[in-house]
């Protein structure tokens, strides 16, 4: 898993406030700070429901991602027991491919190479990875607004929008069904309220029984199969040699890894990766040595856009950046400009 100016309210107008207050002035503050409050405990608490349906539900269904012209359908199995969570998901469209998650350790099978990639992922995407973690901030960048109830692949659902309050992130309208909360159809909206992508449950067995030790065991059987583990290391940008200084209200430093080629002894050689999240949307940064055969033939150039997915490169003296995020082309030009070495 971009767009457009909003005007700021609640939270917003009483922390830009001026400190010098009439007595009437501090009543209506008064008034704007417990309804602020009010909308950022109902919005955490709605956030922390999916969060809590997306881990704590079993289910089978088929999902449907469309963006633009291009569209995409996949298989899941979720099943959780409190502790542990695991996830198969099919590719029924495009190239044949089957991912597994058990927690954090994820592997995807790509039958028609006879290849699996087995690695870490700290926040492997739920359906849909909405929410990454329970963050109260987020209530000061985004409104909630409950718009009905509708019907998504036959289940009763509660339609929400989640409204940003300035042009440095997307909207969202989120459907959940009634009794247990879990997603069941995500649009990400631009300032016009365009629909930039959707991802929406086709067919959904809510309940339904799904086997823990079955995917536990398709998981590990890699019988046939070249196995690839790349090598991701945990990190600082600062250790990197990277800061930013860019301002991107809400966007918090979450991540850093560092992803070791096979084979390269040079940690010139290796790539980067920063990740930024204001709690729903995210921006990640890749620095890697500027490479002429392969980066002459990628020119610099403006974002572009794939449903509400940007990225852009720029040239930074001998290293390449690339921004990738789920934000405005605005916000993301931000990130690749603010991006600079450490002298």
């Amino acid at each position: 898993m971009s767009r457009r100016v909003l005007v700021l309210l609640g939270l917003s107008l009483v922390l830009n406030a001026s400190p010098a207050w009439t007595q009437s002035e501090v009543g209506r503050s008064t008034v704007k700070a417990q309804s602020s409050r009010a909308e950022e405990t109902t919005l955490s608490r709605w956030l922390m429901r999916l969060h809590d349906a997306a881990r704590q539900r079993t289910y089978v269904g088929t999902f449907v991602v469309s963006a633009g012209d291009t569209m995409s359908s996949s298989r899941i199995w979720h099943v959780c027991d409190g502790q542990q969570q695991m996830e198969r998901i099919d590719a029924l469209s495009g190239v044949a491919r089957t991912t597994f998650r058990h927690n954090d350790r994820v592997v995807t099978f790509l039958p028609e190479r006879r290849v699996v990639i087995s690695e870490t992922r700290e926040s492997f995407g739920l359906f849909p990875n909405l929410l990454n973690r329970a963050d109260s901030s987020i209530a000061q960048f985004y409104r909630l607004q409950v718009l009905g109830r509708e019907r998504v692949a036959g289940l009763a659902s509660e339609v929400v929008q989640l409204v940003p309050v300035d042009a440095l992130r997307f909207g969202y309208k989120v459907w959940t069904e009634l009794e247990s909360g879990v997603v069941v159809k995500l649009q990400t909206l631009d300032a016009a309220q365009g629909v930039l992508e959707q991802a929406a449950f086709s067919e959904l067995q809510l309940g339904e029984p799904v086997s823990m030790d079955r995917l536990a065991a398709l998981m590990d059987n890699t019988e046939g199969y070249q196995v690839h583990k790349p090598e991701l290391v945990k990190t600082t940008a600062a250790q990197e040699g990277w800061l930013f200084n860019g301002q991107v209200a809400g966007f918090k430093p979450m991540a850093c890894h560092k992803r070791v080629s096979a084979g390269q002894s040079e940690p010139a050689a290796n790539t980067v990766q920063w990740v930024f999240s204001d709690g729903l949307a995210s921006v990640s940064l890749f620095m890697e040595s500027f490479d002429a055969a392969r980066h002459s033939k990628m020119a610099a150039h403006e974002p572009m856009a794939m449903g509400a997915t940007h990225m852009l490169t720029r040239r930074l003296g001998p290293w390449w950046i690339t921004a990738v995020g789920e934000v405005p082309p605005k916000t993301l030009v931000i990130f690749a400009q603010g991006l600079e070495r450490k002298k």
